[in-house]
C-alpha cells in the first residue's frame, strides 16, 4: 500500500470499539454544520460543487460503459440533469470478480484503513453530499445534513468496526502441539485466512439514500468484498459522489479502484433484478420495500441476503404527566420529513375511554385533538414547517396521501404548503385520521408518507396486545408507550422483546421514537418481519468472510 492510513485513523478505530463496547454517545463525526469543523467556506462550496454537477455527465472510469442514464428530479421543484454511466453487466461484473484476490491479500488492517480514510472524506465533503441528499430524497438541508452526513457515516464507522473485531477474532497465525504421552508429540502451525464471499451489492433507497447504504458498502468492503453500489433511481448522486470518493481513496492506496463501482438506472428500465440474480453476486443489501425485499429473500438464493423492509411501527397512549411534552414529542416526530422514515410510527393506540394527563381525564377524542392541535400548529407557517416536512420524494406518496382520505373520519386534513425560495416544491402537511381497533384493514399496513391514525381501543392491555400482534404480523422497526405506570411499562417493554422489536418510553423532550444513534441504539432487530438483520451488530458482518486454513506439520 502507498498510504498507511490505518496508522493514520487507529485512534478513531480504538474509540470505535470502545463505543460499541460501552454503547454510550460518541461519534468522530460532527453533526453540526459548524464553519469551525467544516470551513469557513464549506457550506458555500458544498453549494457551488453540488449545482456544478448539475446537467453534465458524472465521469467515472468503470468497466463496460455502453452509454448513460439518469433521471432525477429534486422534490425541490427542479431536474437534476445528471447523466451517470450505464453499464454493461457481462463486462463490469467479471472485471470486479478479478479483483477478489488483490482485495482479500490487502489484509484486515490495509482494508480497513482504506474505509476509514473513505468515511474522513466523505465527512469532509458532508456539505456537498448533504445537498445531493436533500435534492435527491426531499429532506429538508439540516436532516440532509446531519442524516445524509455524519449520521450516515457514523454508521457506516460502526459496520466497519465490527467487521474489524469479528474480523481480529481469529489469529492469523497458530502453533498446535498436542501430548501423545511417551510418543512425541503432535506438532502443526496453522495458518488462517480471512477469505471474502464475492462481490456484493448494495440496493440503496431513495428516502435516506447514504444512511441506509453506508452499513452495507463498508461492512462488505472491509471483509474484503468488491462492492457494486446500485442506487434508487430518484437518488443516484448521494451515491455516485461516495463511490466517487471511495475510488479515489483505493487508488491513492494503490489498489483498483473498481474494487467499488456504481450501477446505475431509471424508473422505467430497472436493472436491479437483473444483477441480483447474477451468479457473482454473493451478499446483497437492501432497504425498501416489503415487496422487493421478500422477492430477493425468495430468489437470488446463490447470494446472502440483508433486507430492511416495511413495517408498521406504532405507539400505545396510556397516561402521561406531561401533556404537553408529549404532544410537543409527537408532533415533531409525525413532522419529521413527512413521515418518510422506517422508523416513524404509523398508529397511536388510545384507550376508547380516554386516558389520564397531568391529573386530568381526557377523552379519546381529546386526546386526539390534542396531538392534530400541535401538529396544526407546527405546520401553519409553510416557510417554517417547510424545512422540518421536506418534500415528498416520491408521486406515489402524493396520490396515497389524497386516497386516503378516503379511509376514516379525519382529524387533521393534509395541506399543500408553498415557500418562496422553493415554490415548486412538492410539501404536504400530515394527514390524521381516527378509527377503532375493529377495522385492523385500515391501519394494519404501512401508508408510507405523512398518514396517521389514532385508534380506540377497548384499554390499554388491549392496546398492546394489538401491538405485539401487529409487530409480530407485519413487522416494525420502532414502537413507543406513554404510561405514568410502572406495571403497564413492564407489561410494554416484556410484550415487545417477545414481538423483537425496539421500544422507547415517554419520550418528552429532544429524543424522538424515530431516531436512533449509531453505537448505541440497534437499528432493527432481525427478529421481526421489518427486517432480517440489524444494523449494526456482529451478525450483520461475520458471515460476508469466512475463514479457510493451511496447515503443516512443524518440526
Amino acid at each position: 500500500m502507498k498510504n498507511d492510513f490505518f496508522a493514520r485513523h487507529q485512534a478513531t478505530l480504538e474509540q470505535a470499539i470502545k463505543a460499541a463496547e460501552t454503547r454510550g454517545y460518541w461519534s468522530p463525526y460532527p453533526e453540526t454544520p459548524s464553519p469551525k469543523v467544516y470551513g469557513e467556506t464549506g457550506a458555500a462550496d458544498g453549494e457551488a460543487a453540488f449545482k456544478a454537477r448539475l446537467n453534465k455527465p458524472f465521469h467515472l472510469d468503470q468497466p463496460g460503459v455502453v452509454g448513460v442514464v439518469g433521471a432525477e428530479r429534486s422534490p425541490w421543484g427542479f431536474d437534476l440533469g445528471i447523466a451517470y454511466p450505464k453499464e454493461n453487466l457481462d463486462v463490469l461484473l467479471p472485471a470486479m470478480e478479478k479483483l477478489i484476490p488483490q482485495w482479500r491479500d490487502a489484509g484486515i488492517e490495509g482494508r480497513v484503513g482504506v474505509c476509514l480514510e473513505i468515511l474522513d472524506r466523505l465527512n469532509k465533503r458532508t456539505h456537498e453530499i448533504a445537498q445531493a441528499v436533500m435534492h435527491t430524497s426531499g429532506q429538508g438541508y439540516m436532516m440532509a445534513f446531519q442524516a445524509g452526513g455524519p449520521h450516515a457515516q457514523d454508521r457506516g464507522l460502526e459496520a466497519v468496526t465490527y467487521a474489524y473485531m469479528e474480523m481480529r477474532r481469529t489469529p492469523a497465525t497458530a502453533y498446535w502441539e498436542k501430548p501423545q504421552g511417551k510418543y512425541d508429540p503432535l506438532k502443526m502451525t496453522k495458518t488462517f485466512h480471512i477469505v471474502p464471499r464475492g462481490l456484493a451489492l448494495v440496493i440503496g433507497c431513495g428516502t435516506f439514500p447514504t444512511w441506509n447504504t453506508y452499513p452495507g458498502l463498508f461492512a462488505s468492503l472491509a471483509t474484503g468484498n468488491p462492492v457494486i453500489v446500485k442506487p434508487h433511481p430518484r437518488a443516484i448522486l448521494p451515491a455516485a459522489i461516495s463511490v466517487e470518493i471511495a475510488r479515489q481513496v483505493l487508488k491513492e492506496a494503490g489498489f483498483d479502484p473498481n474494487i467499488v463501482c456504481l450501477a446505475a438506472d431509471t424508473v422505467d428500465a430497472p436493472i436491479t433484478k437483473d444483477i441480483a440474480l447474477r451468479p457473482e453476486i454473493k451478499i446483497i443489501d437492501f432497504t425498501g420495500s416489503t415487496a422487493f425485499g421478500d422477492w430477493l429473500e425468495q430468489n437470488a438464493r446463490q447470494a446472502l441476503v440483508y433486507t430492511e423492509k416495511a413495517g408498521v411501527n406504532s405507539v400505545v397512549i396510556d397516561s402521561v404527566d406531561d401533556l404537553s411534552g408529549m404532544v410537543r414529542n409527537l408532533t415533531t416526530t409525525l413532522c419529521l420529513y413527512s413521515g418518510q422514515m422506517c422508523t416513524t410510527p404509523q398508529n397511536f393506540f388510545v384507550p376508547k375511554g380516554g386516558i389520564t394527563a397531568g391529573g386530568q381525564h381526557l377523552s379519546f377524542d381529546e386526546v386526539a385533538k390534542a396531538i392534530a392541535g400541535g401538529v396544526e400548529k407546527m405546520t401553519a407557517d409553510g416557510e417554517k414547517a417547510a424545512p422540518l416536512l421536506g418534500g415528498i420524494q416520491s408521486p406515489d406518496t402524493v396520490k396515497r396521501l389524497a386516497d386516503a382520505t378516503k379511509l376514516a373520519e379525519v382529524v387533521l386534513p393534509s395541506k399543500e404548503l408553498k415557500t418562496a425560495a422553493l415554490p415548486d416544491a412538492t410539501v404536504r402537511s400530515p394527514l390524521l385520521l381516527k378509527t377503532d381497533a375493529k377495522h385492523p384493514e385500515l391501519w394494519s399496513e404501512e401508508r408510507f408518507g405523512p398518514i396517521y391514525f389514532i385508534i380506540a381501543t377497548d384499554s390499554t392491555d388491549d392496546s398492546i396486545r394489538l401491538v405485539k400482534d401487529l409487530v409480530k404480523k407485519k413487522g416494525a422497526i420502532t414502537s413507543g408507550i406513554y404510561s405514568t405506570d410502572e406495571k403497564v411499562l413492564a407489561k410494554m417493554e416484556e410484550a415487545m422483546m417477545e414481538a423483537g422489536v425496539a421500544l422507547s418510553c415517554n419520550l418528552t423532550g429532544g429524543v424522538f421514537v424515530n431516531q436512533t444513534a449509531a453505537f448505541s441504539d440497534y437499528h432493527a432487530t432481525g427478529a421481526n418481519p421489518a427486517a432480517n438483520a440489524c444494523l449494526a451488530d456482529a451478525a450483520f458482518v461475520a458471515n460476508r468472510f469466512r475463514v479457510v486454513q493451511s496447515r503443516r506439520a512443524a518440526a
